[in-house]
């Protein structure tokens, strides 16, 4: 075992180190009226003797236990006045307040105290609470998720500082064991409570601590230790490949309203890793994420993005989210409403059309002379313009239409170019196209120019249509 001297040092140091504990300011610690709180709040007040800070101590009494629970409180609140710190407590009534909600006992009691703990941070002007997570929490933590299913961030346990909120919570006691801790209080001095729900076997986390974690050390008897370790190899693991997923998402998804577009080749050439943490970043930005980031889930909609076949997916993800894959195109979001038809005249005059319906616009330029389309860019078409009946007509597409492509022979419908152009068929009523009043499809931006009123040597005036998408 370390001297407590020594990991009592390494604390101040990290706490220096991290920029939460310096001279002037004010921090938050919850106590419970245990030994590993009270060692903290202890450590704490010794810290302050060097370089002074404002302590506040906090404490919650659920009242699950009646006069043990009232002495708890009493002995913070006695210890703290001895030791010139700062005190807050509530009574939360939490009995009552279960029977009142029927909610689960233990996440309703952690909703309550954290809110009373925020409240204290938030009356004294504190941007960090510190808790007295040990190492043994952390193991125990570890194990208590692999044996209920976990990835490698449910591998990484506790979090050493993380952000709730405007609130920093912060456990410097995480690699500090619980032996330790008792060591620390025995020496000092510091009095402690020992809460007796500690050996009820009906609370999982104990009948690890009591059962599980002792036959496990027959094994290995620095079990604890391994689990720590693991904890802070996988939290280096999970930081590294969220910064990495991150960097995708802002590389290949496309923000679409609320949801989401994705090029299905681009998803394919991630690895594996990278695509269902890709996946879980988007389905974070529901409303609901807990509901759907079920892992079942997640590898239905990795699977559906990366088979060939079919074509075209679609998928309800719940909480009204979809999953729409068609050809080499995939959107994730809220349902998108039903497309309406739109049309917008243009006469000779017309510079451009704004398309509000689908973002983007087309402009329309007169030029003197012959001037050819820039090879290559279909999104952009010229037109001899004495050729053109007028007004043109900037539309949706209609049922049955059809189209004279350039260098082919005879008409092709429309929506036959479409599938074989893979434009999925989501966009298919999105997409302009451009007419004259004769009805002829003249210029489908993007896919195809048709063969009439092309620009000639001869051609006096140039229409030059040049399509643009919003960004």
């Amino acid at each position: 075992m370390r001297r407590h001297e020594h990991w009592t040092e390494d604390v101040q140091t990290q706490a220096r180190n991290e920029g939460w504990w310096r001279a002037g300011g004010t921090v938050v610690a919850a106590v419970s009226g245990g030994p590993d709180s009270m060692a903290l709040l202890h450590l704490l007040k010794e810290m302050a003797q060097t370089e002074p800070m404002r302590i506040v101590a906090a404490h919650a009494n659920h009242q699950f236990r009646g006069a043990e629970s009232d002495a708890e409180a009493e002995l913070v609140r006695r210890t703290a006045e001895q030791w010139g710190v700062v005190f807050e407590s509530a009574e939360l009534g939490m009995p009552d307040y279960i029977e009142e909600t029927g909610l689960n006992a233990q996440s309703a009691s952690r909703e309550r105290r954290y809110a009373f703990l925020r409240e204290v941070a938030g009356k004294h002007g504190s941007a960090c609470l510190l808790t007295a997570h040990h190492a043994d929490d952390q193991a125990e933590t570890v194990l208590m998720r692999i044996v209920r299913g976990t990835g490698i961030g449910g591998l990484s346990g506790i979090a050493y500082r993380r952000r709730e909120d405007r609130l920093e919570l912060i456990r410097p006691l995480l690699r500090i064991t619980k032996c330790e801790l008792l060591e620390y209080c025995k020496r000092n001095g510091v009095p402690y409570a020992v809460d007796s729900s500690n050996a009820e076997r009906h609370y999982f986390r104990n009948a690890v601590r009591l059962d599980v974690m002792p036959a496990l050390e027959r094994y290995n008897p620095r079990l604890k230790d391994s689990l720590v370790r693991l904890a802070d190899q996988a939290a280096a693991d999970d930081e590294y490949m969220e910064e990495q997923t991150v960097r995708v998402f802002r590389e290949a998804a496309t923000p679409i309203g609320d949801g989401f577009r994705l090029e299905r080749r681009r998803f394919r050439g991630l690895h594996v890793a990278l695509q269902r943490r890709l996946i879980k970043l988007i389905l974070n930005c529901s409303a609901n994420p807990r509901q759907m980031l079920d892992f079942r889930q997640v590898e239905e909609i990795v699977g559906a993005l990366s088979q060939e076949r079919p074509a075209s997916i679609r998928m309800d993800l719940g909480d009204g989210w979809v999953l729409n894959r068609e050809y080499d195109e995939a959107y994730i979001g809220p349902k998108p409403p039903e497309t309406t038809g739109f049309a917008y005249p243009a006469d000779e005059d017309t510079a451009e059309v704004a398309l509000p319906d689908t973002g983007g616009r087309i402009r329309l330029e007169r030029l003197a002379g012959a001037v050819q389309a820039m090879p290559g860019n279909r999104g952009e078409a010229c037109f001899d313009a004495e050729e053109l009946r007028y007004p043109l007509l900037v539309r949706s597409r209609l049922a049955g239409d059809t189209m004279q492509p350039y260098g082919l022979n005879g008409t092709k419908k429309v929506q036959d170019m479409f599938v074989d152009a893979k434009v999925p068929r989501s966009r298919r009523d999105k997409l302009p196209l451009l007419a004259d009043a004769a009805g002829r499809v003249l210029w489908i931006p993007g896919l195809r120019r048709s063969g009439h009123a092309l620009v000639r040597e001869n051609t006096r005036t140039t229409l030059r249509a040049t399509y643009e998408e919003e960004n």
